[in-house]
């Protein structure tokens, strides 16, 4: 049977069918569009298809994904009995569909860890300043992922009420490791780093340990006379046993990193 036709993923045992979609997916990713309706075909019909199929191939939406796929993504994200949430909200976001945004949110109650990540990955991919307020709470979440998984998202949508929250969590935090948060905060340059600069020169050791992360983490020069400071004075260390200038000099590493990388990609 031809790949390339949908049957291949109804027929035969599950081990020959996956084979035929990661051929397809291989497929659709050199251009076929044969290969690539079979795929949208799988997703558009997707109660007919193990989800073991189904999942695997929205891992790739973005290859094949397209306007006709959007209602039943939006259906799927809210299918409780065929139970792939999770892959519809990486569908939904490969792809952009701003209207499951809805469902996203209803989706972070959900009683999977897995569902409940994807949708908050797929918020902070989709960007609406609006779900904020439902995200905030997670950076109190019990599961150290899903804490980590609600700053990025924070950071990627950007706006004061995001930095007013990851601010909140970066003063007042209720965990000792907040590496995410202050990655998080990273995305705000340039305008976040006077107050990096400022929490640099904290009482606060711990508060000094994860500026200094911060601030390598912006990639920015502005930055370096602060790092540089702390690596070489600063002695602090903070309630995890970490060194406030093994801290800076890490952060500078990081610093050149970014730096180094943009230029690469720039060139």
């Amino acid at each position: 049977m031809n790949p390339a036709d949908a049957r291949s993923l109804k027929d035969g045992d599950l081990e020959t069918r996956e084979e035929n979609l990661r051929r397809l997916l291989e497929q659709a990713g050199d251009g076929d569009d044969a290969a690539k309706e079979a795929l949208r075909a799988l997703v558009r019909d997707y109660p007919d298809y193990h989800r073991s199929l189904y999942s695997r191939a929205l891992n790739r939406a973005a290859v094949f994904g397209d306007e006709s796929l959007r209602a039943p993504l939006l259906a799927s994200l809210a299918d409780t009995r065929y139970n792939c949430q999770a892959w519809a909200a990486m569908g939904c976001a490969a792809l952009d569909f701003r209207d499951a945004v809805p469902g996203l949110v209803a989706m972070l109650d959900h009683s999977q860890e897995m569902a409940r990540e994807q949708a908050v990955i797929a918020l902070g991919a989709l960007g609406d300043e609006a779900v904020v307020p439902a995200l905030v709470p997670l950076l109190q979440d019990a599961v150290a992922g899903m804490r980590e998984r609600a700053a990025e998202a924070l950071g990627m949508i950007g706006g004061d009420a995001a930095l007013s929250a990851l601010w909140e969590e970066f003063e007042h935090r209720k965990y000792y490791r907040i590496g995410y948060i202050a990655s998080a905060l990273s995305e705000f340059a340039p305008e976040i780093l006077p107050r990096l600069i400022a929490a640099a020169d904290s009482d606060d050791a711990d508060q000094r340990y994860w500026a200094a992360v911060a601030l390598g983490s912006t990639g920015n020069d502005q930055a370096v006379p602060t790092l540089e400071r702390l690596m070489a004075n600063d002695r602090g260390q903070t309630v995890f046993d970490g060194m406030v200038s093994v801290a800076a000099k890490k952060g500078l590493r990081t610093l050149r990193r970014i730096q180094a990388a943009i230029a690469a990609r720039e060139s």
